[in-house]
């Protein structure tokens, strides 16, 4: 009997999988080669279920003669395992961002003489519009917790940008673009920073804006989105009071916090040493980081430490050092950052800590060093990339430049330009219209 490999992300599983498998089996005995979160990572978004539950729902169908797992985008490995007859796939790769690996495929077969089948794709069933319908149904709050770390593990760079109210939330969601490549493009996460919430509320940016009202605020988030969020933790406060937060956090459904290691009245770490600001001892701040650890109810939760000492320029080596002892105290990942554009600093940083630890989760804030592309952060070995307050500073100068246009002209005519259609708006806002 031939042999058929076709593969498959089968995130949402339809007529159109199931059409496709059936045409396959007509062909041969199919191997199915399911990609893993990683594999899906590499290409697309991070699928909404899980491995195992993907695999549970397609083990039931009968043109399958066996699933395997592929773990890379490229087919190469597994193609080469089972040299196949036939790879069978829908005929929507050869014009968008898997050409490459269309290409690849036709060339691994033209070595023992095997034949890609490319099947009408079908356009009959829009799979984005089936997973936008999930987004507005929601998502339970032990999946949102969890698929931070998921993303983590899956995709090179994990894109997060700052929202400081539902509407934020909405754009972090749905904004999307495609790269010169023709791949899909869109946040990964959300960053609920105290600068950009305090600011929004009209207060001063130390710690001012209590946990029950941040929380209130993103649970306002949380109603209209989907994507895992990142809280800003500050300082964490008195220990006792961290714990109590974080269990706050890990019950609304929050994936990850991130506590700086400074004591006092929290100050801006863009201000370094220009304020009075004052890092907390290695032995405290890492008892704190276990006693926070200590008190969360589950194993998805991640509790990451920020180091300052290259903001408040106490230099690489003891940025080295705090950043070991957090990890040996339990910390899920290291966050570095630096007021200097120039990124070398960071990238020191990041190089010297990798050659001793190449599987913690390093995140980066590039607000000064914002020269430096995700793509560059990922080959460094970045994890995450969060994008801290553009949100709230871009929407400042807009607000200020129409207020001034209504009062010098008297009326809103002139400033209507500066405006979106609110009907655009309102089509963001599910029942709205």
């Amino acid at each position: 009997m031939k042999k058929v490999y076709v593969a498959m992300i089968a995130d949402l599983i339809h007529a159109g999988h199931i059409r496709l498998l059936k045409q396959a089996g007509e062909r041969g005995e199919v191997t199915l080669g399911l990609l893993t979160d990683k594999a899906a990572g590499e290409i697309d978004d991070l699928p909404y279920l899980g491995y195992e539950k993907r695999l549970e729902a397609l083990e039931g169908i009968s043109h399958v003669a066996r699933i395997i797992p592929q773990n890379e985008a490229s087919y190469r490995n597994n193609l080469q395992a089972l040299r196949p007859d036939y790879v069978v796939h829908g005929d929507d790769w050869a014009d968008n961002h898997l050409r490459p690996y269309r290409n690849e495929v036709v060339q691994l077969l033209k070595q023992w003489g095997g034949t890609l089948i490319e099947l009408p794709y079908s356009s009959d069933i829009n799979e984005l519009r089936i997973k936008d319908r999930i987004s507005e149904l929601g998502i339970g709050i032990g999946a949102r917790l969890a698929r931070l770390r998921r993303l983590i593990a899956a995709k090179p760079v994990v894109k997060v940008l700052e929202v400081h109210n539902a509407l934020c939330g909405i754009i972090a969601e749905k904004c999307a673009v495609t790269n010169e490549q023709g791949a899909h493009e869109s946040f990964d996460a959300m960053w609920s920073s105290s600068l950009t919430d305090s600011t929004s509320k009209g207060k001063p940016d130390i710690e001012a804006v209590d946990t029950s009202t941040r929380l209130a605020t993103i649970n306002e988030i949380f109603e209209v989105t989907t994507k895992p969020l990142i809280y800003d933790a500050d300082t964490g406060g008195k220990v006792e009071h961290f714990e109590l937060t974080l269990r706050s956090l890990e019950r609304v459904g929050v994936s990850a916090a991130i506590v700086e290691d400074k004591t006092g009245l929290k100050k801006n770490s863009l201000l370094g040493n220009e304020v009075p600001q004052n890092q907390d001892s290695i032995e405290h701040f890492c008892e704190k980081l276990s006693r926070g650890k200590a008190a969360l109810l589950g194993r998805e939760f991640m509790l990451v430490a920020r180091v300052e000492s290259l903001i408040l320029e106490a230099g690489m080596e003891d940025a080295l050092r705090r950043a070991s002892a957090y990890v040996e105290a339990g910390a899920d990942g290291i966050m570095i950052h630096s007021r200097h554009k120039d990124p070398e600093e960071i990238f020191t940083f990041i190089s010297r800590f990798r050659d001793a630890n190449n599987h913690t989760p390093l995140v980066v804030v590039p607000s000064t060093f914002n020269s430096v592309t995700t793509d560059e952060f990922a080959r460094r070995g970045v994890n995450v990339v969060i994008y801290a307050n553009h949100m709230l500073r871009s929407a400042y100068p807009a607000m200020l430049q129409t207020a001034k246009s209504i009062l010098q002209h008297k009326r809103s005519l002139e400033a209507e330009p500066l405006c979106h259609p609110i009907s655009d708006i309102l089509k963001l806002i599910p029942g709205a219209i």
